[in-house]
């Protein structure tokens, strides 16, 4: 007895090519489905994915064997089901999650009512709705090419359904939706250079709410924590030639508050005017405009101003910032005025630091001016210093010990606070500590003196924390800074890289006769991190750190290269905005462009698209489609032969007619037809009629007696 064979349900595949067309054309929509709906798995609940994979494969099975569809009360039934467990994973129906969620299980559950045509269009609907649901998430260029696909598959599978006769190929009916997309590009683009630029619609893309950065407090670890993130926190091109790398400080924000574990910002004293005082080079009258704090901070503007004293040759940069999620500018440090950015207000602090009026959920461009060199801050002693003196009491008793011993040292009875930080930074340079991304965890409220006293190993924030603790304890006014150093070495499209992984925190100390001074204890443990922006890299993944073990070479320009793509994609694309619409319509010479003048060039340039396409229409009203054209030359060839034949009758129709009337002489000409009937109606059914077809007709026809007069 034999061994029955065991055959797997592929080796029952009939081939793409012999699938009934109704199963083939299925099959490709469920794929263009399934591909659209992809990206939103890693957001769905798990019974949402699951739910929803079923039911495409449920019914592809169908098509494939040709089942019937389920009835109605089993969809029913679904969509209660999923309803319900919408309402217990979200705890309500309104929102973009649960709407969203359930958008995509109603596409899953459309797949198995499709008995009819406008099943089908609402299917083409709800994908089109889909595709756009991706964009609340995320507007990246990956994200852009994956729905363009889906795009084109949605048209592809729509012009198949307006193609109710023969079986036309894939590829004949994608290559009409291209061009069919194609021919609507220019109105896409028209739009999307003159319709006004509004905010969004609907909420923030979800990319910018789940991105890492900079925060308004900080742990011993949190700025290492970035270091493993190497995705871009901004962009910036300088005017003529840029600063050197231990001058690219880009300052976010100002801790001073230290509950013994974890540094947080004051309440931010807004600056009436920053009244930068240049040495030996004057500011524009528009760069000493004062950034006016609104209601909501007026009344924090009793704290005086930042003083800013800055010398030599002023910084002009321009900036292309990724969302922070914070209301924190981190501009070049000392950039001198509030930029002035379309559609949001900004305010100078006295403490350096710029702030707006709400979180930066969307990527912003503008333009500023800097000095590197500069001084600020009051420079006599002011009550509010006092608060840049407080630690919290019993917590860190070695470190306190540790700087009463140094203050008392008889070689600093009259030193000043700069002396002081000078012999903090020599004991850090000669004390043997390391500087490392991965230092272990500092536990509990005496963190400072495990770091400072014992393990001697830290990232920048351990050694910033510790210099800020030891110079308050010596009475010196101090606090953290947290912002980006550096930038990556070599610009890319004109742009210097600033990455998440450049955050830094150092410090700042109060000098009597000065004002507020940066030391940087990162720049006496590892002076290449500052000198150089050589930044600690973790560990690469299994396929970088393959690639790179084979030409790290070819790692970096492959790199290099998206980043310019993505870059190009965010300037020309994602930050298009009002002012390059004014600007686009002053190169067509309108010196002062409004609101009006742009309607009025949208609203002519689509009156013109209009008319052309009218006229288009009107011309391909009047062309005869080739094999109608091709019918009528072989009802005119029959008619002569004495054989008539009107217009609703079909090819095959006309053969039987020819075979029965010239039996085996009429024979080429009947073939002839059967010809003109597959091209038409056959399974490989062409675009375009064969153009020597209409001359055989008349050739076989001539051939054929004509009828007696």
């Amino acid at each position: 007895m034999t061994a029955p064979v065991l055959r797997s349900p592929l080796s029952r595949w009939p081939g793409w090519q012999h699938l009934p067309r109704d199963a083939r054309d299925t099959l490709f929509l469920l794929g263009v489905i399934a591909w659209t709906i992809l990206p939103h798995l890693q957001r769905l609940p798990l019974w949402c994915a699951l739910l929803t994979g079923a039911m495409l494969l449920w019914r592809a099975r169908l098509a494939l064997v040709n089942g019937a569809l389920p009835n109605r009360w089993v969809v029913v039934a679904c969509l209660v089901l999923a309803v319900g467990l919408t309402l217990w994973t979200f705890r309500t129906l309104l929102g973009k999650e649960p709407g969203v969620t359930l958008a995509v299980v109603l596409m899953a559950l459309k797949t198995l009512e499709l008995r009819a045509r406008r099943d089908t269009f609402v299917v083409f609907f709800l994908g089109f709705f889909l595709v756009l649901t991706h964009f609340l998430y995320s507007q990246s260029l990956p994200v852009a090419a994956a729905m363009l696909v889906s795009v084109w598959g949605l048209l592809t599978a729509l012009v198949l359904a307006h193609m109710p006769v023969g079986q036309p190929s894939l590829r004949q009916a994608s290559t009409l939706a291209a061009r069919t997309a194609l021919l609507g590009a220019p109105i896409m683009v028209l739009m999307f250079v003159l319709f006004p630029r509004i905010g969004p619609l609907w909420a923030v893309p979800q990319d910018l709410l789940s991105r890492t950065g900079l925060s308004n407090s900080m742990r011993m670890g949190s700025v290492a924590e970035l270091a493993l993130d190497d995705s871009i926190a901004l962009r910036i091109r300088f005017k003529a030639a840029p600063p050197p790398p231990k001058s690219l400080y880009f300052r976010g924000p100002v801790l001073s508050r230290f509950d013994g574990t974890e540094w947080r910002a004051l309440a931010p004293a807004f600056s009436v005017g920053m009244r930068a005082q240049a040495i030996g080079s004057p500011l524009p009258e528009s760069l000493k405009r004062p950034a006016a704090p609104d209601s909501a901070h007026r009344a924090w503007a009793q704290r005086g101003e930042a003083n800013l004293r800055v010398t030599g040759t002023p910084i002009d940069y321009e900036m292309t910032l990724e969302p922070t999620r914070l209301t924190h500018l981190p501009l070049l440090e000392a950039t001198v005025a509030a930029p002035d950015i379309a559609g949001m207000r900004v305010f100078g602090a006295d403490d350096l630091q710029f702030l707006t009026g709400h979180p930066v959920y969307e990527r912003l461009r503008f333009s500023a001016r800097a000095h590197v060199e500069f001084t600020y801050g009051p420079t006599q002693p002011r009550t509010d210093l006092q608060e840049h003196l407080e630690l919290p009491s019993g917590q860190n008793p070695r470190t306190l010990a540790w700087a009463t011993a140094l203050r008392s040292n008889p070689a600093h009875a009259r030193a000043d606070a700069g002396a002081l930080a000078d012999a903090v930074l020599r004991h850090i340079t000669r004390g043997g500590y390391t500087y490392t991304l991965a230092p272990g965890e500092y536990l509990g409220s005496d963190a400072i003196d495990q770091f400072w006293l014992g393990r001697r190993e830290g990232f920048c924030e351990h050694f910033a924390a510790s210099f800020v603790v030891i110079m308050r304890a010596m009475g010196v006014p101090a606090r953290i800074v947290t912002g980006y150093q550096g930038a990556d070495p070599v610009p890319e499209d004109g742009f210097y890289v600033v990455r998440q992984s450049a955050a830094h925190a150092w410090a700042e100390f109060w000098q009597a006769g000065i004002g507020w001074v940066r030391a940087d204890p990162t720049a006496a443990v590892a002076p290449e991190r500052i000198q150089r922006s050589i930044n600690l890299r973790p560990e690469p993944g299994l396929l970088a750190g393959a690639v790179g073990n084979v030409s790290p070479a070819l790692l970096a320009r492959m790199r290099i290269l998206w980043e310019v793509v993505n870059n190009r994609w965010n300037q020309a694309v994602l930050n298009y905005s009002r002012g390059d619409q004014f600007e686009i319509l002053q190169r067509l010479g309108l010196r002062s462009p409004s609101w009006e003048d742009l309607a009025v060039l949208l609203v002519g340039s689509l009156s013109l698209l209009a008319l052309a396409g009218a006229a288009w229409a009107w011309w391909d009203r009047h062309r005869l489609d080739p094999w109608n054209a091709q019918m009528e030359q072989l009802r005119r060839a029959l008619t002569r032969l004495g054989l008539p034949a009107a217009a609703f009758e079909s090819p095959r129709v006309l053969a039987h007619r020819v075979r029965s009337r010239f039996g085996a002489q009429g024979e080429p000409l009947a073939r002839l037809i059967d010809r003109l009937e597959l091209q038409r109606y056959g399974r490989a059914a062409r675009d375009k009629p064969q153009a020597s077809l209409t001359r055989e007709f008349v050739s076989a026809a001539r051939q054929l007696p004509a009828p007696p007069r």
